[in-house]
């Protein structure tokens, strides 16, 4: 069996902000009219006040750390050319997605047309992780099994604890939002690579979808690339925290790999049950319990994401070089997300635009 290349790629989603209002601004059909997006490394999104990067395939994490600072430079330059600035957040801290404006694009006046309302409201922001997985039946088997994992990786990531001006009291409300879409959540468990064709054939020959890409699951083969690609994930405010995320990615679908080549696993939960996971990360992020199901009790989430971190990857990360990257979880579990850091602003001056100073400062960190 040939091993997965686990290659890494990182896609982004920034918020365009007026930093006199701090409010969001439609501005990403001027983006497009740029040079740069010639390159394809600028996309749009579904609403104009929303701009996507995806960084070209890296075969390290230090190599993705650097894509994504160039990225993160080009985007900031091209939104200070009009004054503009970016921050990278899973929702904006009171802009409200009743004002915002969507791409006229056909792919997205399709989303508005199909999903209508839900499609408006969609105002969140996401960091997808791509893992080189070339074998379809181990990119099944991957997806099946590293479900478990997900909800400790979101707990690292949650950046969006306001919605429309609220303090929500999740620190993933992105979470929340996303749940209101057709098929997202937790995929099924898939018997193999055949099972999830057959899937995607009954989709498509029903009009429930026009291909595998309106799939929204929390992790899914992509329907282009040889990837697996994790979706789980608020967009994270430091290029660090991204980097420290795909790097935890990776190291899981290597482990996987080492585990499925010695004729081993980890063992399958039931999606429902991982959904209570998700659950609690979501509204409490690093400071609430997760289940162990193995177990079959709570732990504090730090507690079960250091053993993530030591017992299940902790053999891997020196072979894939990625030791420093991983290991700053564990500054973000000493010093919280920016869920965290964001209701520390809001709770020492009450101003939601100091929210937002904070979320742009924090983009630029190690950037520019």
């Amino acid at each position: 069996m040939k091993p997965p290349s686990l290659t890494i790629g990182i896609e982004e989603e920034y918020q365009i902000i007026d930093p006199e209002t701090r409010e969001l601004r439609s501005y990403i059909t001027e983006i497009l009219q740029e040079d740069s997006v010639l390159l394809g490394e600028v996309k749009p999104e579904l609403h104009q006040s929303m701009v996507e990067v995806g960084t070209n395939i890296c075969h390290s994490a230090s190599e993705a750390r650097a894509e994504l600072v160039r990225l993160r430079t080009l985007v900031m330059n091209l939104a200070a050319r009009r004054g503009l600035v970016i921050a990278a957040a899973g929702t904006h801290p009171f802009s409200s997605w009743i004002d915002q404006e969507i791409t006229p694009l056909e792919r997205y006046i399709g989303v508005k047309e199909d999903l209508q309302e839900l499609a408006q409201s969609l105002l969140i922001f996401g960091t997808h992780v791509h893992i080189g997985i070339e074998d379809p039946e181990f990119r099944i088997d991957a997806m099946n099994v590293c479900r478990y994992f997900m909800p400790h990786v979101l707990a690292l990531s949650t950046s969006s604890p306001f919605w429309m001006g609220r303090n929500t009291g999740l620190k993933s409300y992105r979470s929340v939002v996303f749940k209101s879409f057709p098929r997202t959540g937790m995929p099924r468990t898939m018997t193999g690579w055949a099972d999830y064709e057959e899937y995607v054939a009954v989709m498509v020959a029903t009009g429930s979808m026009p291909d595998a890409s309106k799939l929204w699951w929390d992790v899914r083969p992509h329907h282009k690339f040889p990837t697996l690609e994790f979706r789980i994930c608020d967009v994270c405010t430091r290029v660090d925290e991204a980097v420290c995320i795909a790097a935890i990615f990776q190291a899981v679908v290597a482990k996987l790999w080492k585990l499925r080549r010695d004729n081993m696993t980890f063992r399958q939960y039931s999606p429902a049950l991982i959904e209570e996971n998700k659950w609690r990360a979501t509204r409490y992020g690093l400071d609430g319990n997760l289940i162990d199901f193995g177990r079959g009790t709570q732990l504090p989430a730090r507690e079960l994401i250091v053993e993530l971190l030591e017992w299940f990857i902790g053999d891997v990360v020196d072979e894939l070089g990625s030791r420093e990257q991983v290991n700053y979880a564990y500054r973000i579990l000493n010093e919280g997300t920016s869920a965290d850091r964001q209701l520390a602003v809001f709770r020492e001056t009450g101003d939601l635009k100091d929210v937002v100073d904070l979320l742009v400062r924090e983009t630029a960190e190690g950037v520019i």
